[in-house]
């Protein structure tokens, strides 16, 4: 099998993709988020486009390998929320998203032999109503400023949510795991493997 590239420095991503029990190696895609980001306003399509832009860069390098580059937004209400990096920030962030709706768009797209694919999950997510105090003392449990959105729900954020809706709850952490298997199996890459090497 081809040599595979996850073009992401993510911890998280990678920890995801060990989970498909395949050998690939991660490689950091050096693009401009910024840039990107003050020219595309839809989150749809920021998110599909450095996902893209991410595998590209990367198969540009390596035009042999299949290359996976994947991008994540938090979204609501129109308003695009960023890794917070601070407890003040993070504070900003979950009192805004107190009490409603927003969504987190996962994309990732898969280049080999050429093609490209790109898939794109939506998940849905309800936060409680919740005070200042309880925020705070969240966000000291998970300390979750490299996330966007401020929480982790595969930690303590849980319990921030009235509700949740996705096809894919890996996708919450950073890569839609169902659907990029199905997308590496049409591609011939076996997942899991058959064989322990």
């Amino acid at each position: 099998m081809k040599k595979i590239i996850l073009a992401s420095t993510s911890k998280y991503r990678k920890e995801l993709l060990e989970r498909l029990g395949i050998d690939f190696e991660c490689m950091n895609p050096n693009v401009d988020e910024e840039i990107h980001k003050k020219n595309i306003s839809d989150p749809l399509e920021l998110a599909e486009t450095l996902g893209r832009l991410k595998a590209e860069a990367v198969y540009e390098r390596y035009p042999d390998a299949l290359v996976i580059g994947s991008d994540q937004l938090a979204e609501c209400n129109g308003t695009r929320l960023s890794k917070p990096k601070t407890m003040e920030k993070a504070v900003e962030q979950l009192i805004f998203l107190n009490n409603k709706e927003h969504r987190l768009i996962t994309s990732y797209t898969v280049i080999f032999n050429g093609k490209s694919t790109t898939k794109t999950n939506i998940t849905t997510l309800r936060m409680r109503k919740l005070s200042e105090p309880q925020i705070k003392y969240y966000l000291r449990k998970d300390i979750p400023f490299d996330c966007a959105g401020s929480y982790k729900l595969e930690l303590n954020g849980i319990s921030l949510f009235a509700n949740i809706e996705t096809s894919d709850q890996t996708a919450i952490i950073g890569l839609p795991l169902i659907s990029l298997a199905n997308t590496l199996n049409e591609l011939g890459v076996m997942v899991p493997p058959e064989n322990s090497h």
